[in-house]
């Protein structure tokens, strides 16, 4: 009898787990990737990842990091409803050398993949003197 109830509550917790990631936040970009192309050494650029939260719940974005300083990310303070609509704003800014870059732009938030990633790259120019 005893391993009867044991395993009924295992299966309950069973349930209760996959229905709490049924019910989680998710991202749906527009797209994960942009492309710079040329950009003149220490001018900004600056290119938006829009998204939706498809998920079931408010969707909360608590860290968002680059692998540079040369990358800068604005984002969605506030909690995205299910359906809504939200940003990550990127500003990038080459600096040193002229040279190709491809940097990653991670964002922790509490949607059902807790980390996602974003890429830019595209290719540092040094600056007319014209």
């Amino acid at each position: 009898m005893k391993k009867l109830i044991v395993l009924m509550v295992f299966v309950a917790g069973l349930v209760t787990m996959a229905k709490a990631q049924d019910t989680a936040a998710e991202f749906k970009f527009e797209t994960e990737m942009h492309d710079f192309g040329k950009i003149p050494l220490h001018q900004t650029a600056v290119f938006v990842f829009n998204f939706t939260n498809v998920g079931d719940i408010p969707l909360v974005i608590t860290k968002v990091e680059s692998t540079c300083g040369c990358a800068v990310a604005a984002y969605t303070q506030s909690p995205i409803k299910k359906g809504e609509k939200g940003f990550v704003k990127v500003s990038m800014t080459p600096t040193g050398a002229a040279l190709p870059f491809n940097k990653a732009i991670t964002l922790t938030s509490n949607a059902r993949t807790t980390t996602k990633v974003l890429y830019v790259k595209g290719i540092s120019v040094a600056q007319n003197s014209n």
